[in-house]
């Protein structure tokens, strides 16, 4: 492959928050949520220079150990080679590690804003290729699935190969999400997991999968039933458990709520107009913010009228 060449003009990347698993959908299910994370990239001269605003502002590394870098880095090798230098703008507005997908919005920002600055990136590097690639990247393909496609959707492996499809959520779902102040690692929820499960737990949460398929789209009515888990959510409750103690309250009240990803945020799939009564029951602690379902997925906006 010859190296590429790189459009002189920057370009603006928005990535939305996603909710993975959604309960008994385990990395394979995912949600994109209307918050979002803006990216700005431009080929430069010479070096490497990051702003960051937001979220993570104070925390994250300003050079090759970012996230959005690395994934840039590892885009460019897969598109033929490496600009020069680059300069990078992010408006972060996704919480980190709370479970609402910020690694993907930074891996999934970083591949479509290198291929967008790259001559014939897409034919260099397809919408198939681009979702197997953040999907290794990120180590599964959940999160990423739904924050580069949008709306709902369903991610497996075949034959080696990482695929997904997008469905249209129905428009009757409102999501609110509760965020604890604290956040938790992926990694350490992770670990909590057992090696093995009973069989009815994963019969039962095989039923419940493709039941919130059908109620996702169709007849949210029954998400309540549809979203139980017996997977991952109880295994992971010593690392949070307020969140689970929510997730427990909301679920008696008749609302179906669920850990968003790892956690520790949960998600409740209201009713449209139940939405802001859902809302005020988290309590002290808690930040619940009503969101709209992303359809959209990452995408390329003009640099005009850019967020503040």
């Amino acid at each position: 492959m010859a190296h590429p060449a790189f459009r002189a003009a920057a370009v603006r990347v928005r990535t939305p928050a996603t909710s993975a698993n959604l309960g008994p959908g385990f990395d394979a299910l995912g949600l994109a949520l209307g918050l979002y994370d803006d990216v700005v990239v431009r080929v430069a001269d010479t070096g490497l220079h990051v702003d960051i605003a937001g979220e993570g502002a104070d925390t994250l590394p300003r050079d090759e150990r970012n996230l959005l870098i690395r994934t840039l880095r590892t885009a460019f090798d897969a598109l033929g080679g490496q600009p020069r230098g680059l300069e990078v703008v992010c408006a972060n507005r996704i919480p980190h590690g709370r479970g609402l997908g910020s690694s993907s919005a930074a891996i999934c920002a970083g591949l479509v804003a290198a291929r967008a600055v790259t001559t014939g990136g897409e034919a260099r590097l397809d919408d198939a290729a681009l979702l197997e690639l953040a999907a290794e990247i990120e180590g599964h393909p959940d999160n990423v699935a739904a924050c580069l496609l949008g709306g709902f959707t369903l991610a497996w492996g075949e034959g080696g190969a990482v695929r997904a499809i997008r469905m249209d959520p129905s428009p009757g779902i409102a999501p609110v999400v509760f965020v604890p102040a604290s956040p938790l690692a992926t990694e350490t929820a992770r670990g909590l997991l057992p090696r093995s499960v009973p069989h009815v737990d994963a019969a039962t949460n095989a039923g419940r999968a493709a039941l919130l398929v059908e109620a996702m789209t169709r007849r949210p009515e029954l998400l309540l039933p549809a979203t139980e888990d017996r997977l991952h959510q109880e295994y992971r409750a010593s690392a949070m458990p307020e969140s689970i103690d929510l997730v427990n309250r909301l679920r008696a009240d008749g609302v179906p709520a669920v850990i968003s990803g790892a956690g520790p945020t949960v998600l409740a799939l209201a009713e449209e107009g139940a939405a802001d009564k859902i809302s005020r029951l988290a309590g002290d602690g808690w930040t619940a913010n009503r969101l709209e379902m992303d359809t959209a997925g990452a995408c390329v906006l003009p640099l005009a009228g850019a967020a503040q």
